[in-house]
């Protein structure tokens, strides 16, 4: 029997992502949860957060578990570790697949899915969200109270569901809250840099207004955080800001960083569509920023990865509304 591990991943409009295999798969073209098989030494955790970045170049922070599936193809049998996770990530790189969608829970019955992932489906669609550890049930108290060395532990084994909406539910009433956080994103330990980071992109969907003063702190670190998540987490939060509330020094080194990291061939896709967002509400400040915004995006043109490109036809939508005379 051969070990699988899965992750039902959902987005920040909690749509779940599923991929498609290709032709010359053992399941042509039918749709499945992205994950892999379990190698020699490593745990179910380490496997699907391994297999996540392997084949879609996504983050992912595990929120609970649902049951295993054993499910018998005939030429093998599998035994299947579903995995719920959350991810900032909007656009995957296909390096396995030949399709993926972001579907709510009631689309994905309509999907052709191989056996062992129907299985899955059928427990997640009638309402299952998996067991996770964390905070406990009954804590109610002030993240005053929480000492820094808790609030790390807690970071470390955070679950979506739970503990980033506590940390978020008790932001406004603790701005060092939101100090630490940012502290611990620019900690040499990727791990715990990308979910305290993670965790502040939480924050700032529950209340934005805790972590809107700490914008310009993110902007400085741009260029100083050598981890991925941590930047595409800090360009998540700016990128759904007003840049009016910034000063024109941010402004100059949002807009540097972001042209960078956008004619970057070693940007990763969110990264880009990101920056791709900054920059237009930087526009909208500074109209002579939209030629060379539109050159870089028809660079763009000769990647192969189709969301990215997608995403900015829509930004040059955009950009025709307010500077017309420039040529997309």
């Amino acid at each position: 029997m051969i070990d699988v591990c899965c992750a039902i991943i959902s987005n920040v409009e909690n749509e779940v992502l599923v991929v498609q295999n290709g032709e010359q798969d053992d399941h042509a073209f039918k749709w499945e949860f992205p994950g892999g098989k379990l190698k020699e030494g490593e745990s179910r955790e380490e496997c699907i957060i391994r297999e996540i970045q392997e084949e879609l170049l996504m983050d992912i922070v595990i929120c609970g578990r649902l049951d295993p599936v054993i499910h018998d193809y005939g030429h093998r049998k599998i035994r299947l570790f579903p995995f719920v996770c959350d991810t900032l990530d909007e656009l995957p790189v296909l390096t396995e697949h030949i399709d993926f969608r972001w579907c709510i829970r009631e689309e994905l019955g309509l999907l052709d899915f191989s056996g062992a992932d129907l299985h899955v489906l059928e427990q997640y669609s009638g309402g299952a969200c998996g067991s996770f550890s964390g905070v406990p049930h009954e804590y109610t108290g002030s993240t005053e109270a929480v000492s820094d060395k808790e609030i790390k532990k807690m970071i470390s084994s955070i679950s979506a569901a739970r503990e980033a909406g506590w940390l978020a539910a008790g932001a406004p009433d603790n701005p060092e809250l939101v100090l630490k956080l940012l502290e611990y994103s620019l900690s040499d330990d990727p791990k715990l840099s990308f979910r305290a980071s993670w965790t502040l992109s939480k924050i700032f969907d529950k209340n934005p207004e805790a972590v809107i003063p700490r914008i310009p702190d993110m902007i400085e670190a741009l260029d100083k955080t050598d981890h991925e998540g941590t930047r595409r987490s800090f360009l998540r939060i700016i990128s759904l800001s007003d840049p009016a509330l910034l000063s024109l020094k941010h402004h100059g080194m949002l807009a540097d960083h972001c042209f960078k990291a956008l004619n970057s061939k070693l940007s990763a896709v969110a990264v880009k569509s990101y920056s791709m967002e900054i920059i237009y509400r930087l526009t909208i400040i500074y109209p002579e920023l939209a030629g060379e915004l539109t050159a870089s995006i028809n660079m763009l043109s000769g990647e192969s990865r189709a969301g990215i490109i997608a995403r900015g036809k829509v930004i040059l939508g955009k950009l025709q509304k307010i500077a017309p005379d420039q040529k997309t």
